[in-house]
């Protein structure tokens, strides 16, 4: 077969992908109008896990997995766009890895809006002004976002998903390395640089910063262009035009951060699904321990346990537990009514599908 009729071939498929996608649309746009009569929310995580479940177990190849859930990403954001005008709010300014994070599972046809803190995020979900938000919670090198933990504490908002993604790190400037003297960042970053910097800026100044992209647009600004970079990511430096002086400066090669989506509505379950708690233990002897039995007698494996201090009294504690399992599980609604026998607080934070 010639160039010209495998090139025909294309075209004509494109046009049968193209009719099959604006019905689509279409049938979205219907889906979008009965979800507001029922008042239901537009994003439905358990719903997406189904359709790219379904398309994988059809799929034949040669398209690999990955590459079917990119094209569907924004299919699906372009349908969500259609169904009502969605906001996702995300700790700024845009390029953080945040940003990249939400865009990762929102796509490109949704509106996106940055907040200077992540206090700003729980704010704008809470108060109705964006559907989503999305916050950074921990890092597979440095731990958890303490801020994000606290505000779970007070808020009503439900964790509705969550999202990985793999962090790589660049030194940014407009000057030579051998000339920097001080550096801006997150300060969970320098942690995740800690070696590197060690190694290479042992005698610089480590300013941090609110993001990464905060300090990429401090390094852009400023006006006298001389020993001063900061530590971001790639698309920061195209953003802002800065050179890369040295890629990939993390630590661990395989530093991912886990990013929540939160709502004001409870994700509904699916086959695969993580729930978290807050809770605080009584005040006596063995209280972790009682804690943890529930888990273990109805085998419920937990994924995670990190503490922070109350501050409501000294030496008090809040234990933030994810663990595998829907609320609306029978098995997990056994385990947490055990558990509430054991603590003075306890606070379902949110079931929701886990991230692969």
């Amino acid at each position: 077969m010639s160039l010209d009729k495998v090139r025909n071939k294309i075209d004509s498929i494109d046009a049968k992908v193209l009719a099959l996608l604006n019905e689509r649309a279409g049938a979205s746009q219907q889906i979008g109008q009965l979800k507001q009569k029922e008042g239901q929310g537009i994003y439905a995580p358990h719903r997406e896990r189904q359709v790219l479940d379904r398309l994988k177990s059809l799929n034949k190849g040669p398209m690999t997995p990955d590459a079917i859930e990119a094209i569907y990403r924004e299919i699906m954001s372009f349908s969500i766009s259609l169904e009502k005008k969605v906001k996702i709010a995300y700790l700024g300014p845009p390029v953080t890895y945040t940003h990249q994070a939400a865009q990762k599972k929102f796509g490109a046809s949704v509106d996106y809006e940055a907040c200077t803190t992540i206090t700003d995020v729980f704010s704008e979900v809470g108060q109705g002004r964006a559907d989503y938000g999305v916050v950074p919670v921990e890092n597979s090198t440095e731990g958890a976002v303490n801020h994000t933990l606290d505000m779970f504490v007070d808020s009503d908002l439900k964790i509705y998903g969550e999202i990985f993604l793999p962090i790589h790190h660049y030194l940014l400037s407009r000057s030579p390395l051998k000339d920097i003297v001080q550096v801006y960042s997150k300060d969970q970053v320098f942690g995740q640089c800690r070696l590197w910097i060690e190694a290479h800026l042992r005698n610089v100044d480590l300013l941090p910063t609110n993001s990464t992209a905060e300090a990429a647009q401090i390094v852009a600004n400023d006006s006298n262009q001389a020993g001063i970079a900061c530590i971001a990511s790639k698309i920061a430096a195209d953003v802002y035009g800065l050179k890369v002086l040295a890629s990939s400066i993390e630590d661990n090669s395989n530093n991912t951060t886990r990013f929540l989506i939160i709502s004001r509505t409870e994700a509904k379950p699916t086959c695969s699904d993580k729930t978290s708690i807050v809770l605080e233990i009584k005040d006596k002897a063995g209280a972790l321990h009682d804690i943890l039995v529930p888990f273990k007698k109805l085998k419920i494996n937990m994924t995670k346990i990190e503490s922070r201090p109350s501050k409501k009294k000294v030496w008090s504690y809040f234990f933030f537990v994810d663990f595998q399992g829907h609320y609306d599980d029978p098995k997990v609604k056994k385990a947490i009514a055990a558990l509430e026998k054991h603590c003075t607080f306890l606070k379902v934070l949110g079931s929701y599908p886990k991230a692969e």
